[in-house]
């Protein structure tokens, strides 16, 4: 465990920035904050975008290292960082810019959770297609800064799809914006897509605004049952050839479906969850157009839990299985088949267990493996099924035991891209103040 007493020194001035009941220097809840097994040194709490910008002003004067936090919903990724002198809570961040539901637009603070706004949204018949695990305790900035997405990306499209405008502060305390208020806005550098998914580690995400969806009247749930992955991924293409347009898409393997409500529902089999929305003649051409393949319907609560399991399967996974590897991989369509037989054939070559589920109609998939119960090889494991991936493929390691945490940490190396990646560090974060250490370029 690492850890540093250097910003103790400074708490006079973070507690002028912030509000001295907003900085927390508590060992006991810094134990609990930890980041990849690193205790910071101190922890503030700003409430506006000023004070972030002052705190990171602050902080890049001094030399320090910040690391932001929002609900603590993902295991970080990355290698270790040797310490983390300020933690900055991003949950303080709660005004809303604005909000016109007949524009279909909202612009909020990256305290938000997932749920909260989609309560407020939902109120007024809206939808925010935003669906990431533990919707309750993910911030938006959590989420734009992970990238996360789930079962919606088939439908609706990922994050950079619905995000029209960006608040941050990069690393020396400068603040900036990206986009705007209104969906047709084209003027200046696309920020959006550079700070989703960025890990905080390019500037600190503030604000931001999104494109909003008319909330679907009625759902229902249609899921297929197969004895293979082929026969499964093969329903796939019949789908998305088809003119149906499901919400969503996605596969679950037999292993994963026993963590579902139900065990999966439809026993051990590859299933296909595929969740349909419209009136009651648009249902009915759903189920003639799936055909016999349909071994269940749910709807209502039903329909709800299902989905939330699904949604929430990056928690359930390694909550179960502590000592699980679960990685997130974006795949070309064609490769997800051989990606499912590889991750199956590694693991029953090592004496490992395997879980697949995936957003397949877009090429998303999370990927877990585990101990079977006698000793088994799971980092030779792990190897032998990242060297298998297409070089197409880009995967993270989102759960790992702390003892592969090194190896995982190599699979976020994207050489080809190092040159780019450290020009854009600098222009953003000159002095490595965000997250310093989490990439090696």
């Amino acid at each position: 465990m690492s850890t540093t007493t250097t910003p103790v020194r400074f708490l006079r001035e973070l507690r002028e920035i912030c509000g001295a009941g907003r900085v927390i220097d508590d060992p006991a809840r810094l134990e609990q904050a930890q980041v990849l097994g690193v205790t910071p040194a101190v922890a503030v709490e700003p409430a506006s975008t000023e004070e972030v910008a002052a705190v990171l002003s602050f902080a890049n004067a001094q030399g320090l290292s910040v690391v932001p936090a929002g609900g603590f919903t993902q295991q970080q990724t990355g290698n270790t960082p040797q310490a983390i002198d300020v933690l900055l809570y991003t949950t303080r961040l709660t005004d809303v810019e604005h909000y016109d539901p007949g524009d279909l637009t909202i612009g909020i603070g990256a305290g938000w959770t997932i749920a909260q706004l989609s309560s407020k949204v939902g109120a007024d018949g809206l939808l925010f297609a935003g669906d990431a695990p533990l919707p309750e305790r993910a911030t938006i900035g959590g989420l734009l800064a992970t990238g996360m997405t789930g079962p919606l990306r088939h439908g609706y499209g990922g994050l950079r799809d619905y995000c029209i405008g960006i608040k941050f502060v990069t690393g020396d305390g400068r603040k900036g914006k990206g986009g705007g208020r209104v969906v047709k806005n084209v003027a200046g550098f696309d920020m959006m897509k550079l700070l989703i998914g960025s890990q905080g580690t390019l500037a600190i995400i503030t604000g931001a605004s999104f494109k909003l969806f008319p909330a679907p009247r009625q759902t229902s749930t249609f899921v297929a049952g197969f004895a293979t992955a082929a026969e499964a991924i093969q329903y796939r293409n019949t789908v998305m050839r088809s003119p149906l347009s499901p919400m969503c898409l996605e596969l679950v393997s037999p292993q994963a479906g026993a963590l579902l409500p139900g065990g999966g529902r439809s026993g051990k089999v590859w299933s296909v969850y595929l969740r349909a929305s419209g009136s009651d003649a648009v249902l009915a051409r759903y189920r003639s157009e799936l055909g016999t393949a349909i071994a269940l319907e749910i709807d209502g609560h039903d329909e709800q839990e299902a989905w939330r399991a699904i949604e929430d399967f990056s928690h359930t996974l390694p909550e179960r299985y502590p000592d699980s590897v679960l990685i997130s991989l974006s795949l070309p369509l064609a490769d997800v088949q051989p990606v499912l037989d590889d991750l199956e054939s590694v693991a029953a070559s090592n004496n490992l267990m395997s879980a697949a589920i995936g957003t397949v109609g877009v090429g998303r998939l999370l990927a877990g493996l585990w101990p079977a119960g006698e000793p088994a090889n799971l980092s030779a494991a792990v190897s032998a099924f990242r060297d298998r991936l297409p070089r197409d493929a880009s995967a993270s390691v989102l759960h790992c035991p702390d003892k592969m945490r090194s190896q995982a940490a190599a699979w976020e190396k994207t050489p080809t891209h190092s040159d780019s990646m450290k020009a854009v560090k600098h222009a953003l974060d000159a002095k490595d103040i965000l997250n310093r250490g989490r990439f090696l370029f």
